[in-house]
């Protein structure tokens, strides 16, 4: 299982530093969200001040760019890190692409299914020079000329990962992509029930195997080095969680538990902007099947059984922080390597 890590929302003058010594840790990879900050930008960055680390978006929103937008820039950033670089693409939900990306909403799945297809087919063209001729419902490309083309690369095979919680991107990242971006809202009972077998499912269709895909998410861990410390931990994380649970979109991991209705009050707290009463709904019981409660020096052990045999990668739901906690951070880096 490899130890990734992310980069918390933060300017682009401090991304040099993070990128470097997240690097010199030794982290597997590290990840950008497209939260208050464009999720490219930094990694222009990463890619230049490191040698080794992997690096890639969890995710960048797919609709508000075209497929070819995202082609070309995933076209620079591997060539430019010598093929370090993961592209990691979601929907984010109908709000959110209605009200804050101010674009049409319509059949997200399909239409993720269309870009991640019409993107492969831009890079094919790209690197051996086949004839653009990609046309679906909702993307088109039929046109290249040589003043537009990169030209080919050293390192084109990009992978291409998806991220999702319900059935039908489960199956498509099973039947299409490279990796697949757990959401960190689940639990172990969906992980086996749900998305282990969707994902099969999807692997099936595709002639594939579960060596061709990987599986990555973050861990919500609430650690301490005392019963105090742990204790001021929990309420970031059942905030956290209170936020996620109240999206429509993931009443299925609520759901795995019988906790359907809780999505329902969560939803209706979050549109009147009780943040407070959010966090209450989330209970003891909840935290303890969402998150993992521990002592600092028993993270990597706990995250490591709580996950072997279903992940492939995983990160701490914490920002990675140059020259913060640095021999904790190294202390679990070493027990993954």
């Amino acid at each position: 299982m490899k130890l990734d890590t992310v980069f918390a929302p933060t300017s682009l003058t401090e991304i040099p530093a993070i990128a470097r010594a997240a690097d010199a840790m030794g982290f597997a990879g590290i990840w950008t969200a497209e939260t208050s900050h464009d999720p490219y930008l930094p990694l222009v960055l990463a890619g230049e001040h490191t040698e080794r680390i992997e690096f890639g978006t969890s995710i960048a929103v797919a609709f508000p760019r075209s497929p070819l937008v995202h082609a070309q820039i995933a076209w620079d950033l591997a060539a430019q890190s010598k093929g370090r670089f993961i592209l990691g693409l979601g929907t984010q939900v109908k709000g959110h692409n209605e009200r804050r990306f101010g674009i049409t909403w319509e059949a997200p799945g399909p239409r993720l299914r269309e870009m991640i297809l019409c993107i492969r087919a831009i890079w094919d063209c790209w690197q051996n020079g086949t004839r653009p001729r990609f046309e679906g419902r909702h993307y088109r490309f039929t046109l290249m000329t040589p003043f537009f083309s990169p030209g080919p690369i050293s390192h084109p095979s990009i992978p291409i990962w998806i991220a999702g919680v319900n059935t039908y991107m489960c199956e498509l990242a099973g039947e299409l992509c490279d990796g697949f971006h757990v959401h960190p809202f689940h639990s172990l009972k969906y992980l086996r029930e749900s998305l282990l077998p969707e994902i099969g499912r999807g692997l099936a269709k595709g002639g594939r195997t579960r060596r061709d895909i990987a599986l990555g998410t973050s861990a919500f861990v609430i650690a301490g080095d005392t019963d105090e410390e742990i204790a001021r931990a929990r309420d970031p994380v059942r905030m956290q969680i209170a936020f996620y649970a109240s999206t429509r979109t993931y009443v299925r991991v609520l759901e795995a538990h019988g906790w359907g209705d809780t999505c329902t009050r969560l939803n209706e707290k979050a549109a009147m902007g009780d943040w407070a009463g959010m966090a209450s709904e989330i209970t003891d019981e909840m935290l303890d099947v969402f998150a993992i409660t521990c002592r600092w020096d028993e993270v990597a052990a706990r995250v490591q059984a709580r996950y072997d045999g279903l992940l492939d990668r995983v990160a701490l739901y914490l920002p990675f922080r140059a020259g913060v906690d640095s021999e904790r951070w190294a202390s679990i880096v070493r027990a993954f390597a």
